[in-house]
């Protein structure tokens, strides 16, 4: 079997690696030709995922069973498109796919299901989101896809702020416009789930640990289990399968980011794949139950049966806790066999080789990697995570000492 996976960086690394433990032939698609990724690729294409008549080539030329897009949003709509050109299985059908990609079709589309969410107005001017401040009131959050596929998220606190995240976001923007979304000040959550023939099954509900500013919306660590009520998380699980129906998903992983309102939750966003911070790695670990290899299997069109989706080994917590290197050049990391004999730790993730070049964290790709630790109970393995963390060490020398 013939599996094309969409992207070889970090978000893609679990699948990846699932999918070589398989045994599949994996062709990974990445325009980065350093992504660590291709580590476990049989071949490896060169090419942006982003490129869809590209995409559409690689996939014929290589004879592909199946297409997967984990971990970053862009792709899911290709990936869907091209499978069905080439008549090849695919959990998604493209509308719903379409839907999973776009934020603002996806608010759309949610609103008129009398959803509750963050309220947002598309911009296409910097003129256009000061008139939107005036109605949503500060402070706001604007985002855009950006050149690397990512939600390029921006906070803004006054007018001046505003007018600058608008112009990056537009900048930065694969399409021509931004969203300027309300920030309620709520607690978010995310979900990992899969939706098997229709109904969604909750898997993981974990607290993220935001970086801090100037970075916005990047997880510093995700927590297991989140610190919910019963009814709480009941609420999550909930809101976020009837969302997952209002959008067409009906077969394949869901990742859902809630915030959690007085009312119940808001929906956030909603994305039919696996999560990109080693989502499914932890679901793996937390639970005993191989998201990632599901993921797979409804990529190849082959059935995934009920009892897979059975927690067979319960953790009494979990924690994925993310590196963050010194601004400069990589020229080693050392300590990372230390890191890994800190009991509970699970894996060990480093993103990047001497060479690369790491500067300010403002997004999910400015870090360096991840251990994934699990425990008695959240606690512990956070703990656990934060000391093997501790350990590993990225050398860095000003960019102008190697240029």
């Amino acid at each position: 079997m013939r599996l094309l996976v969409l992207g070889a960086g970090p978000p893609q690394l679990g699948v990846l690696a699932a999918a070589r433990r398989r045994g599949l032939t994996v062709i990974a698609a990445d325009r980065d030709p350093s992504a660590p990724g291709f580590r476990y690729a049989d071949r490896r294409a060169i090419v942006s995922i982003e490129d869809e008549p590209a995409i559409d080539r690689l996939a014929r030329a290589e004879q592909v069973d199946g297409l997967i897009a984990a971990g970053t949003d862009h792709a899911v709509g290709i990936a869907a498109r091209v499978a069905q050109r080439l008549g090849i299985p695919h959990p998604l059908q493209p509308e719903a796919a379409a839907l999973s990609v776009s934020r603002l079709r996806q608010h759309e589309r949610l609103a008129a299901a009398g959803f509750a969410q963050p309220r947002s107005i598309a911009c296409r001017t910097p003129a256009e989101a000061a008139s939107a401040a005036g109605e949503l009131g500060f402070p706001l959050v604007v985002e855009a896809p950006n050149s690397l596929g990512e939600r390029a998220v921006r906070l803004a606190r006054t007018a001046d702020e505003l007018a600058a995240a608008t112009a990056g976001a537009l900048a930065e923007s694969r399409g021509d416009y931004c969203l300027v979304e309300e920030l309620p000040g709520l607690r978010a959550v995310t979900m990992t789930a899969f939706v098997l023939d229709g109904r969604l099954v909750p898997l993981t509900i974990t607290d993220p640990v935001p970086a801090p500013q100037p970075a916005f919306g990047v997880p510093l660590a995700h927590l297991w289990p989140a610190d919910l009520a019963q009814h709480e998380s009941e609420a999550v699980s909930d809101t976020a399968a009837a969302a997952a129906a209002a959008l067409g998903i009906e077969h394949g992983p869901v990742t859902a980011q809630l915030l959690l309102g007085p009312s119940g939750p808001l929906v956030a966003k909603v994305s039919a794949r696996l999560g990109g911070g080693h989502d499914a790695e932890l679901c793996r670990a937390a639970l005993g139950i191989d998201e990632s290899a599901l993921a797979i299997a409804a990529a190849l069109g082959e059935p995934v049966h009920e009892h897979e989706l059975e927690p067979t080994a319960v953790a009494g917590g979990a924690c994925v806790h993310f590196l963050v290197a010194p601004r400069g050049v990589l020229t080693a990391v050392d300590g990372v066999e230390s890191a890994f004999t800190v009991a509970g730790v699970r894996a060990i993730r480093i993103y990047r080789k001497p060479g690369h070049e790491f500067g300010e964290l403002l997004r999910a790709s400015d870090r360096a990697g991840a251990v994934l630790a699990t425990g008695r109970t959240r606690e512990d393995a956070e703990a656990a995570a934060a000391e093997s963390a501790g350990r590993i060490r990225f050398v860095t020398v000003p960019a102008e000492a190697v240029a």
